[in-house]
């Protein structure tokens, strides 16, 4: 086990097994977390012969940064490889008030939507708290400034599959790293039980609800988790989620040109959405993404989409498209590197 993961007072338990005095804990959990160095070599205030034998017995557990891409907008995307050459994505979003982090949960994922590079891959293992925690550090040393104010959770993987690990990075990340839990976001495609769950944990981040369809049918077509948990049951749960934390969810919309995009799915949507949430996030699809069967709806079809949604008082941001020649969406970047196979 990697000495990243593990908590401040852990670590400090650790030391004490080792026959060392407990603030040597508090200083490692200094130098993972709030520097985050990379080999036992950097903790200097550490004795020498202390950090030899650290760098024989013991791993820190930081990723290698397998691949790199920086568009022209200042988005980069991080191809990390894990310990087991397996590898994942990580997405550096700075904007002109603050640097978020998109990082992944699982190598791959199970879920299938028909619209993400990810599905092609299938679920190959969930992440470690310490993986997760380490796409945070990495992002840190790839942004503006060493910083990293947001993190969303909305990259490779459904979070809710991997939920005990999420929970420990998230509050390693709060801890530790000291971002505010305000300024987290987990997104999920829909896992109701796992939802019901994060609500009662008193760690008050940000829902993010991929819906991409307001109807059971056509939700069943593009996200095939849609068959377990239908749209009212997932309402539901998002209502559960709002009356507990007292937060509000982000609904994502992902528009895909002539699938989902129609004004009277937006009417539907409206109606679905009227007096439980008030902001919508339309995400135009990312045409870059030439594995996938889908086309990116038409300037129009947003606008008018957009519109109608507004006339029934739903407040709607559009996502700004960021780093399409870098391959940012979710899945593309990985998919071009061989990975092993998915479990079954």
């Amino acid at each position: 086990m990697p000495l990243l993961g593990q908590t401040r007072d852990q670590l400090q338990q650790w030391a004490e097994r080792r026959g060392l005095p407990r603030f040597r804990g508090r200083q490692i959990a200094d130098w993972l977390y709030r520097r985050g160095v990379r080999t036992f070599a950097e903790m200097v205030d550490l004795p020498a012969p202390l950090r030899e034998q650290l760098a024989t017995d013991e791993r820190v557990g930081r990723s290698a940064v397998d691949q790199r891409q920086q568009a022209a907008d200042g988005t980069t995307k991080l191809l990390l490889l894990l310990a087991d050459d397996r590898r994942i994505e990580t997405v550096v979003l700075p904007y002109t008030d603050r640097v978020s982090v998109c990082i992944s949960s699982q190598v791959g994922c199970p879920v299938g939507c028909v619209f993400c590079a990810t599905a092609t891959m299938g679920l190959l293992r969930n992440l470690t708290a310490a993986e997760m925690v380490d796409q945070v550090l990495t992002a840190r040393e790839h942004s503006p400034g060493g910083k990293v104010s947001h993190v969303v959770v909305m990259g490779m993987g459904e979070p809710m599959l991997n939920y005990d690990a999420l929970l420990r990075a998230l509050r390693l990340i709060t801890a530790e790293l000291e971002i505010s839990a305000r300024r987290i976001t987990v997104s999920t495609a829909g896992h109701v039980p796992g939802i019901r769950r994060l609500a009662d944990e008193a760690l008050p981040v940000t829902l993010a609800l991929s819906l991409h369809a307001p109807n059971d049918e056509l939700r069943s077509e593009l996200i095939p988790m849609g068959r377990k948990w239908g749209v009212g049951e997932v309402m539901d749960a998002v209502r559960h989620y709002t009356r507990t934390t007292g937060r509000r969810v982000t609904l994502e919309y992902l528009l895909l040109g002539g699938v989902n995009d129609t004004p009277e799915l937006a009417r539907e949507l409206a109606g679905l959405l009227r007096g439980e949430i008030g902001h919508v996030n339309l995400i135009p699809w990312n045409a870059a993404d030439s594995l996938q069967p889908v086309r990116a709806p038409g300037k129009r079809s947003v606008r008018g989409f957009r519109e109608v949604l507004e006339q029934q008082g739903v407040t709607v941001t559009e996502r700004m498209e960021r780093g399409r020649e870098i391959d940012a969406a979710c899945g593309q970047l990985v998919v071009k590197r061989a990975q092993p196979e998915a479990v079954s």
